[in-house]
């Protein structure tokens, strides 16, 4: 695993890369309307001009979903082959600006594969997967990348169910790729054909009947699902909530399995009622287990499409808060979009959901969202990426200081992503701020990109991941890569992560560019010195620094040692020797060694 060229990350070592399109900018905002100039008198003299400004004209919510929604019934003429012309546009489109949502109204198809590219996601449009059922296979595998499945990011498959044509469907992803609200009918395969490198993935609310093999999946996190069995483990294998998973073993094999899942709300999805669109909004479970649709109508709500702003790249960041204003939720459809400033969602129970890995790009160095101290916002199926002046924050959830309790009601972020350089140079201080109380962040990849345009120790400089000051916040499926500093920092009380998957910045130029005072390295993991009650588990750490491989870090996680803070089966990583850690949280666990890539691991701390 070396590279003669210092900036090529660790998943490009591994594969032949794909050539980068480079995103381009999206519609100009307009410029706001000039001022009136006052009016004057004859002589010279201003007087006071009488301006009538009429109010906005309203919003309309509902419509059409733009040419990049793909919807599908049974009846549709020629189904696969606009399947294929999709993956042919997207399969190795890494950094372009294509995006697809590909939806399957209720029914039966039969001989269908579905090969998903880049930005594809496919849904089922029923309010159970077994509504819309493929004959065929839903397919995520890594021909484009010589059969390397560590890039194959930002794709999706939600609410279907797959009678594999061979009895196995194959989902070969990395980060960012959900597989939510699945029922696979037969075995599902988490590697890429000849097992090449993975570094994946996320399952929640899907049932698997037969056997799910991960395979030459460095790491997997699968949460309130059924499944028939599981086959091996790499190095981080985590289950909560999930019948049939393996017992706890960690670390031989790297299984780190919770019965339940404390706090857990299924995503939003789109649906069909009769001729209209819906969108459902799954109510919040505690201590859960299995799927929510097993049996009969899951339990939530549901709107109207007409109750949300159906968005089309090109739209300004004003237009997108004066729907919300109005009392519009946000459906934003497949495509890139610039803001000028934050979209402000300011109401409680608001819904912000994107089809297609729809991307927030902040220009000028705005934040691209902010919520507001309220209850029950849900935030869903987005992509942020970072501009080129730097951001303070591109998502920030609650104002600094939020207070109220929101454990009756909470929000949630799922498959909120952020990006930072890659598609182009981008830069932001704080990717995510977590400032509400008893947020749920369920499934996020938050990374500052190894590999792309605009990659450099400075070029796409963003010190720190996601920072949590809230408390009772919970993290399910945490995903944060290549921070200049710390990739997570955890503030609040009470916090709890299940599952982590980190690596740390591959091009620190030398030893002192990632010193922290007297410590070597920032720690991927910290807790905060006044913290008193923390708890998370199966949290692993990987280090590959390249440029230079004698960079030494001390620890890859730290946390203040006292009874309350606890953690449970983590894992460090040196790959190939490029960089080691001399321990594994503070200074408890052996130092990696060698290159071997062999973890060191700590079962319980303290």
């Amino acid at each position: 695993m070396s590279s003669s060229s210092p900036f090529v990350g660790r998943r490009a070592v591994l594969g032949a890369a794909a050539a980068a399109v480079p995103v381009v900018a999206g519609l100009a905002t307009p410029a706001a309307a000039a001022s009136p100039a006052p009016a004057t008198s004859p002589a010279g003299a201003a007087t006071p001009a009488r301006v009538h400004r009429r109010p906005p004209r309203a919003l309309r919510g509902g419509g059409d979903l733009g040419p990049n929604v793909l919807v599908f019934d049974p009846a549709t003429p020629g189904i696969q082959d606009r399947l294929d012309e999709v993956f042919a546009q997207q399969e190795s489109a890494q950094f372009g600006t294509g995006r697809y949502a590909l939806l399957f109204k209720p029914g039966t198809y039969t001989g269908l594969n579905a090969q998903l590219g880049f930005y594809t996601s496919i849904a089922g449009l029923g309010l159970s997967p077994d509504d819309t059922t493929i004959h065929g296979d839903v397919t995520v595998d890594a021909g484009w990348f010589n059969g390397n499945a560590t890039q194959n990011f930002w794709r999706s498959a939600e609410n279907l169910a797959l009678v594999p044509a061979n009895g196995t469907n194959r989902w070969a992803v990395a980060q960012a790729a959900p597989f939510r609200r699945m029922h696979v009918r037969g075995d599902l395969n988490l590697a890429p054909s000849g097992y090449g490198w993975a570094s994946g993935g996320y399952i929640a609310d899907s049932r698997i009947d037969g056997q799910v093999g991960p395979y030459s999946q460095q790491q997997w996190y699968t949460r309130d699902s059924v499944i028939g069995s599981w086959v091996n483990g790499v190095w981080n294998m985590v289950f909560s909530g999930v019948e049939g998973a393996p017992a706890q073993s960690f670390p031989n094999p790297p299984y780190t399995t919770l019965d339940t899942t404390p706090v857990s709300r299924e995503k939003p999805f789109l649906y069909v009622s009769g001729d209209e669109f819906r969108v459902f909004l799954p109510a919040k479970r505690v201590n859960a287990r299995g799927v929510t649709w097993g049996n009969g109508t899951p339990r939530g709500t549901s709107l109207p499409l007409s109750r949300f702003y159906v968005a089309r790249p090109g739209v300004s960041a004003a237009t997108l808060n004066q729907a919300l204003a109005q009392g519009l939720h946000l459906l934003l459809t497949p495509g890139v979009y610039h803001v000028d400033q934050p979209i402000r969602v300011d109401r409680a129970g608001t819904v912000v959901l994107g089809l297609g890995y729809a991307t927030i790009v902040p220009d000028g160095g705005v934040t691209a969202l902010k919520v507001a101290d309220v209850d029950g916002v849900r935030l869903a199926g987005f992509l942020l990426d970072a501009g080129p002046v730097n951001s303070p924050t591109l998502l920030e959830v609650g104002p600094p200081g939020a207070w109220r309790d929101h454990s009756a009601d909470p929000t949630t972020v799922q498959d909120v992503f952020v990006r930072i350089g890659g598609a182009g140079a981008g830069r932001a201080t704080t990717s995510m701020a977590i400032n509400s109380r008893h947020t749920i962040v369920d499934h996020t990849w938050v990374w500052r990109a190894d590999h792309g345009t605009g990659v450099g120790w400075e070029t796409n400089r963003a010190d720190y991941g996601v920072v949590v000051n809230g408390d009772d916040v919970l993290a399910t499926g945490l995903f944060v890569e290549h921070f200049n500093k710390y990739d997570v920092q955890w503030y609040g009380q009470r916090g709890r992560t299940i599952f982590f998957q980190n690596e740390k910045a591959y091009d620190a130029p030398n030893q002192a560019a990632i010193q922290n005072g007297s410590v070597k390295g920032y720690a991927a993991y910290k807790v905060g010195d006044d913290v008193t009650a923390h708890e998370a588990w199966g949290l692993g750490s990987y280090c590959f620094y390249n440029v230079d491989p004698t960079i030494v870090q001390h620890s890859g996680f730290a946390a203040p040692q006292r009874p309350g803070v606890r953690f449970h089966d983590l894992l460090v990583i040196s790959l190939g020797g490029n960089g080691q850690y001399e321990h594994v949280i503070n200074d408890t666990g052996a130092p990696t060694s060698g290159t071997s890539t062999t973890p060191s691991t700590v079962v319980s701390y303290p």
